[in-house]
């Protein structure tokens, strides 16, 4: 079976045939470049079988058989089957492989859609299954290419960060698996590997699709850059040199970003990627275009690609009001989650949506008695803390730490005189804050409850629903005594119990041998 797309050369061995001198030093610059991220790495190749990867193929057999490259990256094809002679092209690209002795895999993709973005999500999402974590795929990218990317972007709006085009090197992430993307040929016009193709007569896929001018990419090719070619000739080379500058230009407004980042952060909320918590007081200290990219720059966490500039202006009008409404809340679906972004008095919020699912899941009491966790005759500094799971799902896990042993010994040294007990007639329980139950901290004159509680610790509408009380309950006595509130992210000296609260030391001392845990599943 043949298809008229695939040019009529015979296969046959390319090893021993005339290297490109340019192409080659393209790509041995570019390894040299990356020696250090390459060391160790499995290496794959994304060929189409069109005329820019076998030809990157085709120069890797050539290299490595002369011993100028250390390696020879397996070959990954995708059959979308879009089209009637999809078969028909993995056939011939693994019939090829084979007469270079080059390793080749097929892979079988579904496309979600007609449209090439549908098709170029689908080719990465399943040679990313093939790839092991942090392995590298290879892409067959030049500086045509660049230069067409940079045009797309620069009417659709871009920034600098868009408009620096592709880079050569790049860790794609998706949920927990990471791979590396490598493209040493962004610097090669496509006219230089044209020659190439047609001196080995390598026998490439010419989809027709790829001319068919209908969509931006191919218009920009067929009809944008000859027309600008007639205005200054080195418009590839030029415009993947502004690409290059606008790329470092980049660089140096991420490291102000990140470093503006630290010092606006508030580091005791953050729970990347679920909760991440900006003080805004800090933000408006900052002139006014450093606010702005440090806001592009905190949105963007976590995600492939960065948030329009809509997002980023409604975001910065959010942290400008001095009104006390805090209900104004903006919505973000990103390219990994979804995100909610609000303030809460000062404090400015990106709160993912299951992590708000998290928050939302029920809470249930609990009680541990004390005689069953202390244990006997230990040295209280080998003492181990012993783990209450308060709320957990495949996503996030919220515990409670305690030392049992030392909570014991300053249970022990309570003098009031309403309690009478030892270790076996206490409980320890873990139980939601009631709305209507009231509470009063170690550093209150008097209890509160509701709504007057929640303003007076600051607790954001999100997490109130995310208190718990924790108590010593005697059972003989029938009485209980409150020792903490704690939430996901903070924790509060409880004052019912003046004789155990009524010094800093106290407070202190109960507040270590009583702590958060919060952590995020491996499966999130």
């Amino acid at each position: 079976m043949t298809s008229s797309a695939i040019l009529s050369h015979p296969i046959k061995p390319i090893a021993d045939l005339p290297v490109d001198a340019d192409l080659a030093k393209a790509l041995l610059s570019s390894m040299a470049e990356y020696g250090e991220q390459l060391h160790g790495r499995r290496l794959w190749l994304a060929c189409s079988g069109g005329r820019d990867s076998l030809a990157l193929a085709a120069l890797c057999v050539q290299l490595y058989r002369q011993g100028r490259l250390p390696f020879l990256p397996q070959l990954l094809h995708v059959n979308h089957g879009l089209q009637v002679d999809s078969g028909t092209w993995a056939t011939h690209v693994a019939h090829w492989a084979k007469a270079q002795q080059i390793p080749c895999r097929i892979l079988r993709a579904q496309v979600n859609g007609h449209d090439e973005q549908a098709a170029r999500q689908a080719r990465y999402d399943v040679m990313r299954a093939q790839l092991n974590q942090d392995d590298v795929l290879l892409l067959a990218h030049h500086a045509d290419d660049q230069a067409e990317t940079v045009l797309m972007r620069l009417i659709q709006g871009a920034g600098v960060n868009g408009l620096s085009g592709m880079q050569p090197w790049r860790i794609q992430t998706q949920g927990a698996q990471r791979m590396a993307l490598w493209r040493p040929w962004l610097t090669v016009k496509r006219t230089n590997i044209s020659n190439y193709a047609q001196c080995l007569k390598l026998p490439y896929i010419d989809d027709p699709t790829n001319d068919a001018g209908d969509n931006v990419r191919s218009g920009l090719r067929l009809d944008i850059m000859p027309v600008l070619a007639t205005y200054n000739s080195n418009v590839i080379d030029n415009i993947a040199r502004s690409a290059q500058l606008l790329s470092d230009a980049q660089l140096i407004i991420n490291a102000q970003a990140a470093e503006d980042l630290q010092q606006t952060e508030v580091v005791s909320s953050q729970l990347p990627p679920a909760q991440r918590v900006l003080n805004i007081d800090k933000l408006k200290a900052l002139p006014i275009y450093r606010q702005r990219q440090l806001l592009h720059h905190w949105l963007g966490q976590d995600e492939p690609l960065p948030p329009a500039k809509q997002l980023v202006d409604d975001v910065f009008m959010l942290s400008q009001r001095d009104d006390p409404d805090h209900q104004t809340a903006l919505f973000w679906q990103g390219r990994k989650q979804s995100y909610t972004i609000c303030r809460y008095r000062q404090q400015l919020y990106r709160l993912s949506s299951e992590w708000l699912k998290w928050l939302a899941l029920p809470l249930t009491k609990q009680l541990q008695p004390l005689s069953n966790l202390v244990v006997a005759d230990i040295d209280t500094m080998s003492a181990q803390p012993v783990s209450v799971t308060l709320r957990r799902d495949n996503k996030f896990t919220w515990q409670v730490q305690m030392m049992p042993d030392i909570l014991a010994e300053l249970l022990d040294s309570y003098q009031d005189d309403s309690y009478q007990g030892d270790d076996d007639s206490l409980e320890i329980t873990f139980a939601p804050l009631g709305r209507q139950q009231r509470v009063q901290t170690a550093l209150a004159s008097r209890p509160q409850a509701g709504k007057k509680l929640y303003q007076t610790l600051g607790v954001p509408v999100w997490l109130r629903e995310s208190l718990v009380v924790v108590s010593t309950v005697s059972v003989q006595q029938d009485k209980e005594w409150p020792l903490l509130l704690v939430s996901p992210f903070e924790s509060w000296v409880l004052g019912v119990s003046k004789s155990l609260t009524d010094t800093t030391d106290n407070i202190d001392v109960l507040d270590s041998v009583i702590s958060n845990s919060l952590s995020i599943n491996n499966a999130f």
